[in-house]
């Protein structure tokens, strides 16, 4: 959690009333008495340590959800959605801000969440890629019920990294009837996987690596043996229409198959016991950079968590095709594209080498704003040359100082690269690498004077 007092009335409210417990009941579990439990949710009283040790230990509650401001930005993120001019005739002071986020933080969420769709919302709404990933978001992209699923499955088959593609293989011939033919690509030119079910053939395309084809009979496997419980997440989800829930569905297949090559008890254990060193942790697990991404976002378990990252996956054009936020509420994805700052885009001009950064979201230095992230090359589907990416994955870097990569980086706040949201919405001034203005926002304009920058605004509500 963020540093500096901890105001959560609004979410131990929303607690004790999901557990159904008058003011009384819920003091007498966390051992403190009614009129403190009363002024800790009018928030006339920060949560102290104790007490949030208490809260977790008693309901088994994720202690990140008592700071209910991350994942919109804080006090931060609102004013700069405050600043849009559309606003300008309020008036609306910081002062307003920071206390409508003490006392409705969750209006201020859905203010946050309306004001970041506006304008979107009669595309988005109906575009079932962004459903399907608000799903996952929803779900912080945990699904502790495949984990332990793909856990069993794993101990079942003893699998280690010297015979995970053998182990794999023999599972789907003696469990399916189904072996693993490679064909080569003039035979499957658009297609890197296929089921045969009359040839009993799971056929893969010679152009993926020994990782992809592992993860590809990994997938296979979900779908196989674990399909109803896929489903049964998909029919309870949130979303607008049968296109969607295949593609969430397609991401919990792929969330199994990772979990299954990658254990979450030993591939927790492995992280903590390496500093989560990305070069060592790929090669113990065989898999790429792109796959260790995603399985780093999913460590949520309770009582066994591991460090909130982030990922994300980015084009030439600075285009995300990926971004999943998991438990480490960073607003460094909010957008569609990303900042040429960041040094995700040095990263295709050095195939293949780890590029470290400490950055600063919104250029605003602090330490809650602050985060370190490794990016590098991704080939696309695995088919070399066919396409190239980016894959970078952050923590906040307050959490950083005993990773692995981060040995050799700064993380002073002072050392941090300011970064926005893209210069659509990003409300940093002076920035000579701007293309955009910022959406929204009024321009300014001197004819006695040319500045450094070829638009003067200001980003002040």
């Amino acid at each position: 959690m963020s540093e500096g007092p901890l105001f959560a009335g609004a979410a131990l409210r929303r607690l004790r009333n999901r557990e159904g417990l008058t003011q009384a009941a819920m003091a007498s579990r966390l051992s403190i008495s009614p009129s403190y439990l009363n002024l800790l949710e009018r928030n006339q009283r920060p949560l102290s340590a104790r007490v949030v040790v208490k809260v977790v230990d008693e309901f088994d509650f994720d202690p990140r959800a008592l700071r209910e401001d991350a994942a919109i930005g804080g006090v931060d993120g609102l004013v700069r959605r405050f600043a849009d001019d559309r606003f300008a005739a309020f008036d609306v002071d910081r002062g307003e801000i920071t206390e409508l986020l003490a006392s409705a933080p969750q209006a201020a969420a859905a203010f946050a969440h309306l004001y970041d769709h506006a304008g979107s919302d009669a595309v988005e709404g109906t575009d079932p890629l962004t459903a399907s990933r608000r799903e996952i978001e929803r779900w912080r992209n945990h699904f502790a019920d495949l984990d332990t699923a793909a856990e069993e499955m794993a101990d079942e088959m003893r699998l280690s990294r010297a015979e995970i593609g053998a182990a794999l293989t023999e599972r789907l011939r003696e469990k399916h009837q189904l072996s693993v033919r490679i064909l080569p690509r003039e035979i499957m030119p658009d297609a890197l996987r296929r089921l045969d079910l009359h040839a009993r053939q799971l056929q893969l395309s010679e152009m993926l690596d020994t990782r992809s084809r592992n993860f590809n009979v990994a997938l296979q496997l979900a779908r196989l043996e674990r399909q109803s419980l896929i489903t049964e997440f998909a029919a309870g989800a949130q979303l607008p229409d049968d296109t969607a829930r295949a593609l969430f569905e397609r991401h919990l297949a792929a969330y199994f198959a990772a979990a299954l090559i990658m254990p979450y008890g030993r591939f927790l254990r492995a992280c903590e016991a390496t500093g989560y060193d990305v070069r060592v942790l790929m090669r113990r697990f065989d898999v790429s950079f792109e796959q260790l991404a995603h399985r780093l976002t999913t460590l949520q378990r309770v009582g066994q968590r591991g460090l909130p990252f982030f990922m994300a996956r980015v084009d030439r054009a600075g285009q995300f095709s990926k971004r999943f936020a998991g438990a480490s509420g960073a607003t460094l994805l909010d957008g569609s594209s990303s900042c040429p700052l960041w040094n995700i885009h040095e990263a295709f001009g050095r195939a293949g080498e780890f590029h470290m950064q400490s950055v600063s979201a919104d250029g605003a230095g602090t330490a809650r704003d602050q985060w370190f992230t490794i990016a590098r090359t991704v080939d696309g589907s695995g088919a070399e040359g066919d396409a190239r990416f980016v894959v970078v994955i952050g923590v906040e870097a307050r959490l950083a100082g005993d990773l692995a990569q981060a040995k050799p980086v700064s993380l002073k706040p002072d050392h941090a690269q300011p970064i926005g949201h893209g210069c659509a919405r990003c409300l940093r001034e002076n920035c000579q690498q701007r293309s955009l203005p910022p959406h929204g926002t009024p321009l300014r304009f001197d004819r006695s004077k040319r500045g450094t920058t070829p638009f003067d605004f200001s980003a002040k509500a």
